[in-house]
């Protein structure tokens, strides 16, 4: 005799999310259920699997080697599961459907809005929801499948893992100057070195943020740490500060407002400082007329910006 059980894609959903955020409640908040319904889920699976597929550890959870086993086969599974969904169901000749959208804030300001408006203009079907975060996070949020798209840079000083399960489309690169007020010794020499602000308060974005380390390691080859009067991770509250004359910022163009009278771009060089800017979204995308149409479309902006 026989006993065939059906597998229940929202518990391995379950497992898979608390193995990529290490807790039961990480796990709730990105799927958008409670602890106890995740938790259900997984015992669900135990009773299933005939063992343990969790054991605490801290105020965490560790996964035990079968529930490692049954998460990576399960991650698969999804990614397959993903792939037939927009094989059967989508129409390649018009792209449609909610996309979820990770982005920094600059591309927000400078890439995801004017999408917005091109989207709007065409009369798309195209439904975006998009939270703006730093790169790091919007890797996680794709790799982990809470976001279908991401638009993430790294300086060419700071590297940004990317997992290989993840198509990358580079987009653009973007140039970030040294702000100054117009009547900072500086103001009118057009460039500057590092080693020309060695003696400069900065506004900086705050400590883990990928553009506060790319400013840290502007002065790394001099041995030296810049002198941070402000930590805050919007620009423009940099920009208004060096309009008051409090301190100078290094400042991408992408998404950059004009600036304010008071305030002048320098070209930073030795060392140059630039983002790569990509797009980024799971392989098992790849066949998704709204993943593709919407990358075409950030192309044709990129050029404009």
């Amino acid at each position: 005799m026989y006993i065939y059980f059906m597998i229940d894609v929202m518990a391995v959903r379950a497992l898979v999310a608390v193995s990529q955020h290490g807790s039961v409640i990480s796990a709730a908040e990105s799927l958008g259920y409670s602890p106890s319904a995740i938790s259900q889920q997984i015992k669900k699976l135990e009773k299933q699997a005939g063992g343990a597929l969790l054991e605490r550890h801290g105020r965490g959870v560790l996964l035990t080697e079968r529930g490692l086993s049954m998460s990576e086969q399960g991650r698969r599974v999804l990614e397959e599961l993903e792939q037939l969904e927009v094989t059967l169901l989508a129409d390649p000749s018009k792209p449609s459907g909610p996309v979820r959208i990770s982005a920094f804030s600059t591309a927000c300001r400078g890439l995801v809005g004017p999408l917005i408006q091109k989207l709007e203009k065409e009369g798309s079907a195209i439904q975006l929801r998009v939270v703006g975060e730093d790169p790091e996070e919007s890797v996680q949020r794709v790799a982990s499948g809470e976001a279908d798209l991401a638009l993430v840079h790294n300086w060419n000083s700071v590297p940004l893992p990317i997992p290989e399960q993840l198509m990358v489309t580079e987009l653009c690169q973007d140039r970030a100057d040294v702000l100054v007020h117009r009547d900072h010794p500086l103001a009118q020499r057009g460039s500057v070195s590092a080693a020309d602000l060695l003696d400069e308060w900065w506004m900086a974005t705050p400590v883990g943020m990928i553009c506060h380390e790319a400013l840290m390691r502007m002065f790394s080859e001099m041995g030296i740490l810049p002198k941070v009067r402000l930590f805050d991770p919007d620009f423009s509250t940099h920009i208004g500060l060096v309009e008051l004359g409090v301190g100078v910022a290094l400042v991408p163009r992408l998404g950059r407002a004009e600036l304010p009278a008071n305030v002048v771009a320098l070209e930073l060089r030795e060392p140059a400082q630039r983002r790569d800017v990509k797009i980024i979204y799971r392989r098992s995308l790849s066949a998704s007329p709204a993943i593709n149409h919407l990358v075409s479309a950030l192309k044709e902006i990129a050029t404009t910006r």
